[in-house]
């Protein structure tokens, strides 16, 4: 059975009509400041989609609706939520209403759908959180092209970014661990499909490479417990001092296999997380992580999403600088594996 067909929507009969939304409004609402020509374009677009305007279109071109639309693919990770939860907050204090949809775990044709229902309502904007390539290509595919869009942590082609520097992140950690003597370094990365996850990763070879090293081991996570766990034997056997993984749940996962194999953690071997959230600092021994500044990616999210709607210039790609956290799990490498040529 097919999936059902979508309601047109205004930017739709703009875009079959060849002008812009606003201008549908403006037909919908009988203004007369409209060219009979482009009202008789319009007209004839809306009759060929079967388009039936909704009440808050037939209101557009009298008032504003303030409505911020968030459609995000996340579930329950820390990173993401704290961003969405920081950038609703910034859109109530603008005066915008956020409405946002989760498309997470969704079959493709009911998160197009929810897409769809969203694009009905009449938001002025929408930000998108779409950290996997596969989202990003579904968002990008139904987007109405004149629509104020935002990225946020997602690459949307034309469209401006903001995010935290994965990169500078990912060197941050990279750059920690060589201060301590380190040259043979793990890396648990995040899903290889996420944008967020090949930044860190590039950040941390970038610094290496710079230093004449090299990752001695990589093992692909999917941003849990189990993932970190699972690496380690990977990583022990290819005689890592010390591992950077790509989110603090997977730092978590490898402390706990360190700990099944008695080894003792700085002592043995160093462990850097990333994202710093609330548990890390209460780990054993407390977690050197890479902080990201969710609340500042969101604000200047809604900032730069505002002035879109609004019709102002806006940056084509906005970075919010991590930081690093230093606590108990890192240290000098151990003197007994300090190669001879640096010892």
């Amino acid at each position: 059975m097919g999936a059902p067909r979508r309601r047109p929507t205004m930017y739709d009969v703009g875009r079959e009509a060849g002008v812009s939304h606003q201008t549908v409004s403006r037909v919908i609402n009988d203004s007369p400041n409209v060219a009979e020509e482009t009202q008789r374009r319009v007209r004839e677009a809306m009759e060929r989609l079967d388009y039936r305007p909704s009440a808050s279109a037939r209101s557009l071109a009298a008032r504003r609706t303030r409505v911020i639309g968030v459609v995000t693919f996340v579930g329950a990770f820390f990173g993401p939520m704290s961003t969405i939860q920081a950038m609703e907050a910034a859109s109530r204090a603008r005066g915008y209403t956020p409405y946002t949809v989760s498309l997470a775990d969704l079959e493709l044709d009911h998160a197009r759908a929810l897409l769809d229902d969203l694009l009905q309502r009449d938001v002025e904007g929408l930000v998108v959180v779409a950290p996997t390539d596969e989202q990003a290509g579904l968002v990008d595919s139904v987007l109405p092209g004149d629509l104020p869009v935002l990225a946020l942590e997602a690459r949307l082609p034309g469209r401006p970014l903001v995010a935290s520097d994965n990169e500078l992140g990912g060197a941050l950690a990279a750059e920690h661990l060589v201060s301590l003597g380190h040259t043979r370094i793990g890396h648990v990365a995040g899903p290889a499909d996420w944008a967020e996850a090949r930044l860190r990763t590039v950040g941390l070879e970038r610094v290496l490479a710079e230093r004449g090293l090299e990752v001695v081991a990589k093992v692909d996570g999917d941003w849990s417990a189990r993932a970190g766990h699972e690496a380690w034997p990977v990583l022990r056997d290819a005689g890592v001092t010390a591992v950077y993984a790509a989110n603090d749940q997977m730092a978590l996962g490898l402390l706990s296999a360190m700990c099944e194999d008695r080894l003792r953690v700085p002592e043995d071997v160093s462990v850097v997380g990333y994202d710093n959230t609330p548990e890390s600092e209460w780990y054993y021994p407390s977690l050197t992580t890479v902080e990201q500044d969710f609340r500042g990616v969101g604000e200047v999210g809604i900032q730069q999403l505002v002035r879109l709607v609004e019709d102002r210039a806006v940056e084509r790609e906005l970075l919010v600088s991590p930081h690093l956290v230093i606590r108990r799990s890192t240290a000098a490498v151990p003197p007994t594996v300090v190669p001879e040529e640096i010892s």
